[in-house]
């Protein structure tokens, strides 16, 4: 019938999502032009193997290929404007790192005022941003797994999909039916299957999108009907009224993107590259655990 040219055009969309991970307006439809040409994100700092990086470009440089810069130069302004504020209102000197080694203003920012967190008191909330739509953020997949098995008991780890439109409220609501129906283990399969299969999982509308993941879910031992009655229920739709407000309240411009403690942000292009990014995450809570 007529759902094939939407499913064509949803999985262009996708493909337009894999070049970017900024926050940007979603077409309703392919455009007919080809946009213009945006600089390659380099995914060789999460170590793909096949592809080499190009080797005029220093780590910094494929470090900040790993995230784009939300909605092109107007948000790169508004951006530096609110950096700007931040080194203002960065925090005292007995308040920061001592080491030395990781600069507020450059690996981090300070969150002026710090957040509420979601812990229980002694614990320490690392939370991360992202989309199952983001190839940035599967990229780096690797390295929170591997970080998740070594992790301290007293770093408690959330993650929050980031809602800026349709898709990723979409692809939020898989998450959290996943997480209602108590198999957050398929999340990673979602993801697997979005960014290797190119199968985007939502639809046009959520109606679509129920549809589409109610097949997926079904080789999985999951009914038709216990999917559904999770993704209308109450919690999920309460769930995604809470990402939305943290992707609000951390003005979040691109993912994946870090908040320790609800003191201060990071990603992998502040940080230097993966790796520095799971060191600096320890460090930063370390740093709150002991405070």
């Amino acid at each position: 019938m007529n759902r094939r040219p939407a499913l064509i055009a949803l999985i262009a969309l996708l493909g337009l999502a894999l070049a970017s991970c900024g926050r940007q307006p979603a077409p309703a439809a392919p455009p007919a032009a080809a946009p213009p040409p945006v600089a390659a994100p380099s995914e060789s700092t999460p170590q793909p193997p096949a592809a080499a990086p190009a080797p005029a470009q220093s780590e910094t440089e494929q470090a900040r290929g790993s995230q784009e810069s939300a909605d092109g130069a107007a948000n790169e302004k508004t951006e530096s404007s609110d950096a700007s504020l931040e080194r203002m209102a960065t925090l005292p000197p007995d308040a920061q790192l001592p080491s030395g080694r990781w600069k507020p203003g450059v690996n981090y920012d300070p969150k002026v005022p710090a957040q509420p967190t979601s812990v229980e008191p002694g614990k320490v909330e690392v939370l991360e941003v992202m989309w199952l739509g983001c190839p940035h953020c599967y990229a780096l997949e690797p390295y929170i797994r591997a970080w998740l098995k070594s992790k301290p008991a007293w770093i408690e780890f959330v993650r929050v999909p980031v809602i800026w439109g349709p898709p990723q409220r979409g692809h939020a609501r898989l998450f959290y039916t996943l997480e209602a129906l108590g198999r957050a283990d398929l999340i990673e399969k979602a993801f697997d299957t979005i960014q290797q299969q190119r199968n985007p999982l939502i639809g046009n509308s959520d109606e679509e999108s129920l549809k589409m993941q109610q097949t997926w879910v079904a080789q999985y031992g999951i009914s038709a009907t216990d999917y559904a009655n999770a993704f209308n229920s109450f919690t999920v739709n309460s769930d995604l009224q809470r990402a939305e407000e943290i992707t609000n309240r951390y003005a979040v411009q691109n993912v994946p993107l870090f908040v320790i403690n609800g003191k201060y942000t990071t990603d992998v292009a502040k940080a230097g590259g993966a790796s520095q990014l799971i060191q600096l995450i320890n460090d930063l809570a370390a740093y709150e655990h002991h405070h």
